[in-house]
């Protein structure tokens, strides 16, 4: 079997139940961008070391699947996958653990440090966006509730995630101070 198809030369795609649509539909561009945080979470778990982290990673790829297949599913359609509030409450569990590990947030941070954390805060932002995708979609669409607050909860994950990365490697967060002058961003220039 060929890999190219061709029928998505016209700009349309077919979802799940046979309808076809623009490929700038709300709902392609929603599971698009679900698509696009799995691809870079897979990018984390490329350098990741934790056998933990990976295994959890690795679990939420797919989860991943399951949401994009239930945006890839248009009303009255219904998709054979659900988000669950399993899933949600594994994310919960994992958030948990993983911010009682690193001492408590008393400032914004800037994203980075080691590059497994700096790829999670990557991921991180591209889940925020899709979120920002599926939300919209909502607005127009019928949407599982459960796939938003599945998102909102891994982007909160991966922010966790990436500061225990930093600190079981001995990298401290580094605080964002909105004056430039602070005492402490001449230090920063320095590491």
């Amino acid at each position: 079997m060929k890999l190219y198809t061709k029928r998505g030369d016209d700009g349309t795609t077919g979802l799940f139940g046979g309808k076809s649509v623009a490929k700038s539909h709300p709902r392609v561009a929603a599971y698009g961008d679900v698509d696009e945080a799995n691809a870079v979470i897979g990018a984390a778990v490329s350098v990741c070391k934790d056998s933990e982290t990976i295994a959890a990673l690795r679990q939420i790829q797919d989860d991943l699947f399951v949401v994009g297949a239930e945006l890839a599913t248009p009303p009255p359609e219904v998709s054979n996958v659900q988000t669950t509030e399993v899933h949600i409450s594994r994310l919960e569990q994992w958030i948990d653990k993983a911010s009682d590990e690193v001492p408590p947030l008393q400032t914004f941070i800037l994203p980075g440090g080691t590059q497994s954390a700096a790829f999670l805060h990557v991921a991180r932002t591209v889940v925020r966006r899709a979120e920002r995708s599926v939300v919209e979609l909502s607005q127009v669409e019928v949407v599982s509730n459960s796939v938003i607050v599945y998102l909102n909860r891994l982007s909160d994950l991966l922010f966790a995630m990436a500061r225990r990365e930093n600190f079981r490697a001995g990298k401290p967060d580094v605080a964002w101070h909105a004056n430039p002058s602070d005492a402490d961003s001449e230090n920063r220039l320095k590491t």
